[in-house]
């Protein structure tokens, strides 16, 4: 059977940070019931069994471990399925933790970003380091099998040392999986409409991100894809369906879909999905673009054969271009598989363009 997966988009949350702009809706006392029903609505269209489930958002862990549980029931998931549940780490307490783990979450995974807290009020976190230790040491109390951290690289002042003290926090906290990923100032945000002072110009972003791929490989983290990295046999399984191009189902407002190769999205509307009025749009098909953008962002790269199935291939100008990449040390290409360094993922966007 073809892998499957479901996302439920939790768009609530207590606060919005600075840089984020994703769809969001205020949550402070938690995600509505009427939310949840909505959600439950849904799922009860569906009778495909997946293996994977992603609570995404916003912040899912403002949801209680009832309501999580009863998204899970209803989502009937395989023996095995992959669960994962998004987190702040002020979100969370020992018993919501536990709650989380007893209704069949397996995967917890909280946005730390940063082990300085300077940083963490400059970002417009709500937690602080200390509350992430805590969080992560709670986590791994309550069994969780998998624990998973972000970290934000090339924020405002950044250094070497800020993101060596964050891969610390992680490491001792038990994290088998991190995503290191560049800030980016998002049109809309915060930080775009009033920029922090001190970032960093490109070359220094592209140094940092070189840095943690190199520091995070050495803390045994084998990175698989551009911002992903993974102790072996810990990759995120939820995750490798969108970037294999596999059926994936997004459930709730501004989450998407890709089922039988056509790609689906929810209008940004929280009111509108409760009262069923917002309906899930058709968006267009997946083609052989789409499978080269995705498997370029994975480590193991692109099979040309695969892509050929997708009705790709590369011209002659195409190949003359991969070969002067490989000569510059951004690629590796041994004829049927091109796969980039962590150099060429600095520029993926570049070569990307070249190749589309």
């Amino acid at each position: 059977m073809d892998s499957f997966g479901i996302y439920l988009h939790i768009p609530y949350c207590k606060a919005k940070c600075r840089y984020c702009d994703f769809y969001s809706a205020p949550g402070a006392r938690g995600v509505p019931q009427p939310y949840v029903d909505a959600l439950l609505r849904e799922l009860a269209k569906n009778d495909r069994r997946p293996d994977t489930l992603y609570f995404g958002g916003g912040t899912p862990a403002l949801l209680s471990p009832a309501q999580a549980e009863s998204l899970i029931l209803a989502a009937n998931p395989l023996p095995g399925a992959e669960i994962t549940l998004e987190a702040n780490p002020d979100t969370v307490t020992r018993e919501t933790l536990h709650g989380f783990r007893a209704a069949g979450v397996t995967r917890i995974s909280f946005g730390v970003q940063s082990a300085d807290d300077t940083q963490l009020r400059r970002l417009g976190r709500t937690h602080t380091a200390a509350g992430a230790a805590e969080a992560l040491r709670m986590a791994r109390e309550a069994g969780f099998p998998e624990i998973c951290g972000d970290i934000m690289l090339a924020l405002p002042h950044y250094s070497n040392a800020e993101f060596d003290a964050t891969l610390e926090l992680l490491r001792q906290g038990g994290c088998t999986h991190i995503s290191a990923y560049l800030l980016k100032i998002e049109p809309g945000t915060a930080f775009a409409k009033f920029p922090p002072d001190g970032l960093p110009d490109p070359d220094q972003a592209a140094d940092f991100y070189l840095y943690a791929v190199q520091q995070l490989e050495k803390a045994g983290y084998r990175q698989y894809e551009i911002s992903n990295f993974a102790k072996p046999g810990h990759e995120g399984r939820h995750n490798l369906l969108y970037w294999n191009c596999r059926d994936y189902w997004g459930v709730g407002p501004a989450a998407h879909s890709c089922l039988g190769n056509v790609r689906r999205f929810w209008p940004d509307d929280v009111q509108g999905f409760i009262d069923g009025s917002a309906t899930e749009q058709e968006e267009g098909r997946c083609n052989g673009e789409d499978f080269l953008l995705m498997q370029l962002r994975l480590n193991k790269g692109l099979d040309l054969d695969e892509y050929a199935q997708w009705g790709g291939r590369f011209t002659k100008l195409q190949m003359d271009f991969l070969r002067h990449c490989v000569a510059s040390g951004y690629a590796e290409f041994n004829g049927n598989r091109l796969r980039l360094t962590p150099a060429g993922m600095v520029v993926q966007n570049a070569i990307l363009e070249a190749l589309i």
